[in-house]
């Protein structure tokens, strides 16, 4: 399993990529690999400021539908509008091109709340 040291991670099974006070945002490749093939990501909440932990929108997979959480307060700036025709990126390269969105960070505090690849494979018995 890929779980890149850089990243942060969230216990809804969310990566987090911070540069400056940008936070790329998509899900982990446990989460895309207990999903199954994802046939749709909807997310209608770019130029919103939401809190943390509040749902920005949602991923759509075979199987089922899943909330995705926003691991960072802040607003979200950037939709990856690429998945609107190619959902499976998401499933092919979780952590490139298969991200979902970007948010300017409102609390950079929050980012020590955010757990290191150690503490999730933890939570995910890796």
């Amino acid at each position: 399993m890929n779980l890149p040291a850089e990243l942060k991670y969230t216990k809804d099974h969310e990566w987090i990529r911070i540069d400056g006070d940008i936070a790329t945002v998509g899900i982990t490749d446990f989460a895309q690999g207990e999903l199954g093939d994802i046939v749709y990501v909807e997310v209608e909440t770019v130029d919103e400021t939401l809190d943390r932990e509040e749902v920005f929108g949602t991923v759509e997979a075979v199987k089922t539908v899943s909330d995705l959480f926003l691991p960072l307060s802040g607003e979200i700036i950037e939709f990856n509008e690429s998945l609107e025709d190619e959902p499976e990126k998401v499933n092919s390269d979780p952590y490139g091109e298969g991200w979902m969105i970007k948010i300017k960070i409102s609390d950079k505090a929050e980012i020590e709340e955010l757990m290191d690849h150690e503490a999730y494979k933890e939570l995910i018995g890796a």
